[in-house]
């Protein structure tokens, strides 16, 4: 079956946050916050918190900070605020880019996520201007030398589980679900004791486009910087072929 396979990207970018955990615990802690407030702090009784959990063991969170993270939440979730913002917009030659933003000021997020599309000399366009580009899907990346069981043995598992897709890339295997069917496909995996380097609903583009100009790649990587330094920002989607 056919699939684009991230894990180059999976393993590019565990090498960034490895080097910068506060960030990606950051991220991590608000989905708890906001996991926790809208289906308790149980995760036998609300999926949501179960996958926020299982990302963050991906990411290499400990097990206390997770334990004291929900516990943080439970206890203040009449003071938990955030509210999920997206973007949309264009980076040089019309690469484009979806950012998602969890914030307790979304004036603030607008403002900075505006500055950072300006400064890579890209713009914010409106709802909907490239999101029609990209298939939302549950996306799960299998390293292949973290996993012993056949590929085809693995394949029947995940598509019985209800997985749309099932490819082999020469390093990983990449699954792939509905939204709404991504949790029982990670929690059957996760019960079988499949180890995923990522399993997370993303972005995944139809097409993808290549940049050939040197400036244009500057440019886009000045956005890409600032809105992975910005706090707020829980994840940044692009067309762009790496």
């Amino acid at each position: 079956m056919s699939g684009h396979s991230k894990f180059a990207n999976i393993k590019h970018k565990k090498e960034k946050n490895d080097a910068a955990k506060g960030k990606i615990f950051t991220i991590i802690g608000r989905e708890l916050a906001v996991a926790v407030k809208e289906g308790g702090p149980d995760p036998a009784n609300n999926s949501r918190l179960r996958d926020v959990i299982a990302k963050a063991k991906a990411n290499n969170m400990p097990n206390d900070t997770i334990d004291r993270g929900i516990k943080k939440a439970a206890g203040e979730m009449g003071n938990v605020n955030y509210e999920y913002v997206t973007y949309e917009g264009y980076g040089p030659s019309g690469i484009a880019i979806i950012v998602e933003a969890l914030t307790d000021n979304k004036n603030r997020t607008y403002s900075n996520v505006r500055n950072a599309f300006t400064k890579g000399s890209g713009t914010i366009g409106t709802q909907g201007c490239v999101s029609y580009m990209f298939d939302k899907k549950g996306q799960i990346i299998i390293d292949r030398e973290e996993c012993d069981m056949d590929p085809d043995d693995l394949m029947m598992m995940a598509l019985d589980a209800g997985a749309e897709d099932f490819s082999e890339e020469e390093d990983s295997f990449e699954i792939l679900t509905d939204p709404d069917d991504f949790s029982q496909v990670r929690q059957k995996l996760e019960d079988e004791g499949i180890a995923m380097a990522s399993a997370e609903v993303t972005m995944i583009p139809q097409t993808y486009v290549a940049l050939t100009d040197e400036a244009d790649i500057r440019q886009l990587n000045r956005t890409l910087d600032l809105l992975d330094d910005d706090d707020d920002v829980q994840a940044v989607y692009t067309n762009l072929e790496e």
